[in-house]
């Protein structure tokens, strides 16, 4: 059984509309959007965040604010809203002056510091900042942190010196072993690896052509200054690297555009 922050035991747990489509999730910057449910009707909202995005904090207090007001079954009666929960696991750095990795966030009094609103808090774990390995780990809270962070480069070796005797810990590494996902699920993860990988390809190339073409036209504006300055075209050529077609007045060219220059007197 699962709790969080000594309420209720989880009792219902869903995956929002936008991760049940395979080819979305694996497609998405946020991989993991869940939102549960315990006992007592609170409600915990879980997103694994992989990429910075502009605004990420807004999001998180406008989804903590839509399930707040969605529960429409208290009839109106507002000493009957529950609580919100929501949990960020990051993998990136959102709060660079915190050296903690995990941050909790709750409304207070500004003078008494006094938590009288407590119907929102928002806990944000940062796991770059968490830099333990494997014999370093110490208790429940780090050896999840670290299955977060490394569960799909874990060796089945190592496994045992993190799971210990837990027995949630073991069925959440079971339960990403790609071996156990079904032949659709692979197949559309493959795929969107494939397109990863290539547009990134085809980003590189085009950064390639961008420094390539700088290069050129940084040599073509030098051969310009050169032949304006009445040097031969065989002395540009050497100092140059460009060949002596290229340095022909009518042929010389920066980023597409013709420019000639006159002929050296």
């Amino acid at each position: 059984m699962i709790t969080f922050k000594e309420k209720g035991l989880i009792r219902d747990v869903t995956f929002l509309g936008t991760i049940q489509n395979p080819e979305i999730t694996v497609q998405k910057t946020s991989i993991v959007d869940i939102l549960c449910e315990d006992e007592k009707g609170n409600q915990y909202i879980v997103e694994m965040q992989v990429a910075r995005t502009k605004g990420f904090e807004k999001r998180a207090q406008y989804y903590a604010s839509k399930a707040y007001v969605s529960q429409a079954h208290v009839g109106g009666e507002y000493q009957n809203l529950k609580e919100v929960i929501f949990l960020a696991i990051s993998d990136f750095i959102m709060f660079p002056k915190k050296e903690a990795l995990k941050s909790d966030h709750v409304i207070l009094d500004k003078e008494s510091y006094e938590h009288d609103l407590k119907d929102f808090s928002f806990t944000f774990l940062e796991l770059p900042k968490f830099n333990k390995s494997i014999d370093e780990l110490e208790g429940i809270f780090e050896k999840w942190v670290y299955f977060l962070k490394h569960a799909e480069t874990t060796s089945e070796a190592d496994l045992e010196k993190i799971i210990g005797r837990d027995e949630i810990i073991e069925r959440a590494y079971q339960e990403l072993n790609r071996f156990s996902w079904n032949k659709k699920e692979l197949l559309t993860y493959e795929r969107a690896e494939k397109r990863e990988w290539g547009n990134a390809s085809s980003i590189a190339q085009k950064y390639d052509e961008a420094v390539e073409r700088g290069r050129r036209d940084g040599k073509i504006e030098i051969a310009k200054a050169m032949l304006g300055q009445g040097i031969s075209m065989e002395t540009i050529a050497k100092v140059t690297g460009l060949a002596l077609e290229d340095i022909e007045p009518n042929s010389l060219q920066v980023s597409g555009q013709s420019n000639p220059m006159p002929p050296a007197m």
